[in-house]
């Protein structure tokens, strides 16, 4: 059976290390918004210079351009039989295109919990550790204000079969957390 996953989370809740486990363990790409986007900026394409800015003030990139990158790569033959999405939808917006555009649309959504203080200590040390532009205290507290208002609406989207994770511990124990709740979802 392909599995289809969105991992949602808020920022620094650990998507993009437990992405990386799910989807080896499965055996499906890992399909990260963030990691495009990032690249792209690390490039100087023109998709880079268009949403570095954005990206660096903690907001969101359009709806229609992200879209348009994940429809491009779900179409990628090796995502057929199944993928793990990290980072999109962000929207209830983008998760109905989507659906539109995606002929085997999410089949499960994993919902990983961390509290906030949790999240902006978890961000300022991954900033210190990693440099990245969009870990910084202005723009953690931006990023987290985003996720709230337009992420945490897609859980009430996508309702039925939204499994709650508690993201706090060492990767190994969330990432247990999480294959249980898969295999028995």
């Amino acid at each position: 059976m392909a599995r289809r996953i969105l991992l949602l989370g808020p920022p620094g809740a650990g998507k993009g290390t437990q992405a990386a486990l799910i989807a080896s363990t499965l055996h499906v790409p890992h399909i990260s918004t963030g990691d495009m986007l990032r690249a792209a900026v690390a490039a100087g394409t023109d998709l880079g210079k268009q949403v570095e800015s954005v990206m660096a003030a903690g907001e969101l990139v359009s709806d229609s351009l992200v879209v348009a990158i994940v429809d491009e790569r779900l179409s990628q033959e090796d995502a057929r039989c199944g993928y793990l999405l990290d980072g999109f939808p962000r929207t209830v917006a983008q998760a109905e295109a989507l659906n539109d555009s995606v002929i085997n649309a999410i089949s499960t959504v994993v919902l990983l919990e961390v509290d906030t203080d949790e999240l902006v200590q978890r961000l300022l040390k991954r900033a210190e550790e990693e440099g990245r532009a969009d870990d910084n205290r202005e723009t953690i507290g931006r990023r987290l204000e985003v996720y709230e208002a337009e992420t945490t609406p897609l859980v009430d989207f996508y309702e039925v079969g939204v499994l709650h994770v508690d993201g706090v511990g060492p990767v190994n124990e969330v990432f247990l957390r999480i294959m249980l709740a898969l295999a028995n979802s």
